[in-house]
C-alpha cells in the first residue's frame, strides 16, 4: 500500500495535478512527454503513414491542419469555462483524442482513394464546432488582432529570408506555425499578464522578458532542422517530422489567442 500510494503521489504531483491546476510544466512531465512525442511521430510514421502510402507532402499538412484547429479550441473552450474539465481534452491528453478522431479518416481515405478529402471535411465539421462555441461566447477581440498584427510582421521577416532558400520549402510550414505561436505567447505575457508554463521558457520570460521568444525559438527552429537533416536520412521520414514540429507550433497558436478572448 505503502508503495501504491507513493507512484499515486508522484503521478499525482507530476502529471495529475498539473493537467487541471494549469500550475505549468515541470522537469518530470516534460521529459515523459517529450519521449512520448518522439515515439508517437516514429511509430505514426511507420504503422500508419508508411503503410497506407500517403505521401508527406503539403496535401497531408492542409489534412491535418482542420483537426489541429479544432483540438487547440476545444483546449482553450475548456480554460475559458465554456466546457467541462476532462481528461480527453485537457493537455496532453486533447492530443490523443484528436489523433483517435483523425486516423479513421485517413483510413476512409486510403482505402476509398479520397485522400485527402474525408479527412480534411472530417476536421472541418469539428473545426466548426468548435468555433461557433469561441464565437459566440467570446468577450473581445483585442489579443487577437495584436496576434495577428505581430505574426504579420514576424511573418514577413521569414518570407523576405526565404527567398534565399535557406531550407526545405515543406519546413516553412513549422517555422511560420511557431512563429504564430511566438506571437500569441508573446501578446498574451507582455500585453495581458499571463504566465509561461512551459520548464525552460519560463525561466526565460521572467530574465529577459516575453520578446525573448523570437531569439529562442528561431535558434530552437534552426537546430531541429539540422539535427534532422543529418539524423533523418529518410526524406519522406523527414518530412513527417516536420509535419509534427507543425502541429506543436499550430495547436498553441490557435489555442492561446482563443483563451485570451474568452477570459479577457
Amino acid at each position: 500500500m505503502g508503495i501504491e500510494q507513493s507512484l499515486w503521489d508522484f503521478f499525482n504531483r507530476y502529471f495529475w495535478e498539473p493537467m487541471f491546476t494549469r500550475s505549468g510544466y515541470n522537469a518530470v512531465n516534460t521529459f515523459v512527454y517529450a519521449l512520448l512525442f518522439g515515439l508517437g511521430v516514429i511509430y505514426s510514421y511507420r504503422y500508419i503513414i508508411k503503410p497506407l502510402k500517403i505521401r508527406v507532402d503539403e496535401r497531408l499538412f492542409w489534412a491535418v491542419t482542420p483537426m489541429v484547429i479544432f483540438g487547440a479550441t476545444v483546449r482553450a473552450l475548456v480554460d475559458g469555462g465554456v466546457l467541462p474539465k476532462n481528461p480527453l481534452i485537457l493537455t496532453p491528453g486533447i492530443f490523443f483524442t484528436a489523433f483517435f478522431l483523425i486516423v479513421p479518416a485517413l483510413f476512409a481515405d486510403a482505402k476509398l482513394k479520397t485522400y485527402p478529402k474525408i479527412t480534411i471535411a472530417w476536421g472541418t465539421v469539428l473545426a466548426l464546432w468548435a468555433n461557433y462555441l469561441l464565437v459566440t461566447h467570446a468577450r473581445d477581440w483585442k489579443p487577437y488582432e495584436l496576434t495577428l498584427i505581430h505574426t504579420a510582421v514576424s511573418w514577413a521577416v521569414v518570407l523576405a529570408f526565404y527567398r534565399l532558400k535557406p531550407f526545405d520549402r515543406l519546413y516553412l510550414y513549422p517555422v511560420l506555425a511557431h512563429y504564430f505561436d511566438i506571437a500569441s505567447t508573446v501578446v498574451g505575457i507582455h500585453f495581458y499578464g499571463y504566465r509561461e508554463v512551459h520548464w525552460i521558457e519560463s525561466h526565460l520570460v521572467s530574465w529577459f522578458g516575453a520578446y525573448v521568444y523570437y531569439p529562442w525559438i528561431t535558434l530552437i527552429l534552426i537546430a531541429v532542422y539540422y539535427a534532422l537533416k543529418y539524423l533523418v536520412p529518410d526524406e519522406e521520414e523527414r518530412r513527417f517530422w516536420y509535419l509534427a514540429i507543425y502541429v506543436l507550433g499550430l495547436g498553441p497558436a490557435i489555442r492561446d489567442p482563443a483563451q485570451m478572448v474568452l477570459q479577457i
